[in-house]
């Protein structure tokens, strides 16, 4: 059949296209509708959407940040109205036959075409006893990890309450033993993902990714390697690389039923990316896998990693650390901001902001992109607020194989160092994220007054929060240290 097939964006117009701008700015406008009409008539109204989105998500924050219940309707909503724009067109489905929003599909009856079935991989090793660190060519455990974590916190690379969370899983190494959960991993073979640690702790996995041999083959050796368990989504007969897997966008309901029935307490983690509009359609099927695991098994987890390059809400000790570095850097910065207008190098964060107002949001990336990810974090409102064990971290910038082909992100990437910023290798920043789910899978946080204050708590952003100058304003510059270090 012709055309996208799974999750896929509504037909937009009569040659038969597909919107993902049309999307974008309904999603924004439904999330903001009731709590600030003024700013969904923006969002619909936005003609640019490709550069004018940056706005818009910044109004999703800040349309909440004084009131908790507002900022719940902000995320229930944009979820509701994502699950009705999105479409469902089953794979044998008719070119002509209509396509219902998602948030009917499953209640509807979007077939599962062919169950899953499960092939466990297990290891030899024995379970990891204790808590270690990738970290430049060393492994940091003991009084090593808790020296490092007193200069990140120093540095202000981290938050505090995230080293506090990552020494009390050092000091409890019995958290590590995870095998009275089943950790559902989608995106199991992306690189900010926890199944290297949870393998090495002994963790037991239900794996899904994308049925393509290349990323099975780096999967099934690390199982084999570690002592952890892999339980493996299959259909077929034959090599395991060639018949283990599921496509989410068009296997959701085959995926969730394939969860429904592993054992164990269940924490469903979403891990997964893909580029453009893909990792929008990838983004709201895992979203439709966790509401319809909720429902079954009201007691599943919800796991997610936030990125650094988003909005957020901040506290007022973050304002004042980047306020006192700035008055540091006063001097030289001043007659940058002179010759670009002040499009330089301005302020991170109003004086005595509390909370302030961190703008990461990088136009490089898009808002497809910056729409998956606060799909991530409106769940985990929503979740929370519901009573659902929630682990949501921001993560800190890390040289992925996703950021690093960007090439004016890169370029960024090797030059921000010279603002104070630190960009994580994958196997340190990986590590670190699975210690802060184990910690908040067995100490969860109680709940907080504000959705913005739980976001924050255990942040490890690598300094972008604390830093002198709004991100923006500073990224262009790190680009041009970045391209003259690689030069010579």
């Amino acid at each position: 059949m012709e055309g996208p097939t799974g999750v896929v964006f509504p037909v937009s117009r009569a040659d038969g296209a597909r919107s993902t701008t049309a999307v974008g700015r309904a999603v924004v406008a439904g999330a903001l509708r009731r709590v600030d009409p003024v700013g969904a008539r923006a969002a619909e109204q936005e003609t640019n959407w490709r550069s004018g989105y940056l706005t818009h998500f910044r109004r999703l924050v800040e349309a909440g940040v004084d009131d908790p219940s507002a900022a719940r309707q902000i995320a229930r909503d944009g979820l509701a109205t994502l699950h009705q724009q999105l479409r469902v067109r089953p794979t044998d489905q008719p070119a002509a036959a209509p396509e219902p929003p998602l948030a009917e599909a499953f209640a509807g009856g979007w077939p599962v075409t062919e169950p899953l079935t499960t092939q466990v991989v297990t290891g030899p090793r024995a379970v990891e006893p204790e808590l270690s660190v990738p970290y430049r060519g060393e492994r940091l455990r003991g009084a090593g990890l808790q020296r490092q974590l007193d200069d990140w916190v120093e540095r202000g690379i981290i938050e505090p309450s995230c080293a506090e969370a990552v020494r009390a899983v050092a000091a409890n190494p019995d958290w590590l033993d995870l095998s009275d959960l089943t950790v559902a991993v989608l995106g199991a073979g992306a690189e900010m993902g926890p199944v290297h640690a949870l393998l090495r702790w002994g963790g037991r996995i239900a794996a899904v990714d994308l049925p393509r041999p290349e990323i099975w083959s780096r999967l099934l050796p690390l199982a084999g390697r570690y002592a952890g368990e892999l339980r493996i989504p299959v259909r077929g007969d034959g090599e395991l690389t060639r018949r283990a897997g599921a496509n989410l966008i068009h296997d959701a309901p085959a995926v969730a039923q394939w969860l429904g029935e592993q054992p164990g307490r269940l924490v469903l983690g979403n891990y997964a990316y893909a580029d453009g509009g893909t990792h929008v359609r990838v983004a709201a099927a895992a979203d439709a896998v966790a509401v319809q695991l909720r429902e079954q098994r009201p007691e599943t987890a919800l796991a997610f990693l936030a990125t650094p390059t988003d909005v957020y809400a901040v506290p007022d000790e973050v304002v004042a650390h980047s306020a006192a570095a700035y008055a540091h850097r006063a001097v030289w910065s001043r007659p940058v901001r002179w010759l670009s207008a002040g499009r330089l190098l301005r302020r991170n964060y109003p004086p005595g902001a509390d909370p302030g107002i961190f703008d990461c949001l990088v136009p490089q990336q898009g808002p497809n992109y910056a729409l998956a990810k606060r799909v991530q974090r409106w769940r985990a409102t929503e979740a929370r607020s519901n009573g659902a064990t929630v682990s949501l971290t921001v993560a800190p910038m890390t040289r992925t194989r996703s950021v690093v082909k960007n090439r004016a992100l890169a370029a960024a990437y090797a030059g921000v160092h010279a603002f104070g910023v630190e960009v994580f290798d994958p196997a340190t920043s990986n590590t670190l994220m699975a210690a802060l789910l184990v910690h908040d899978l067995r100490n969860p946080a109680p709940p907080k007054r504000h959705p913005w204050q739980e976001e924050a708590a255990a942040a490890a952003h690598g300094g972008v929060w604390r830093v002198s100058y709004a991100p923006r304003s500073a990224l262009g510059l790190a680009a041009v240290v970045g391209l003259t270090g690689a030069r010579s």
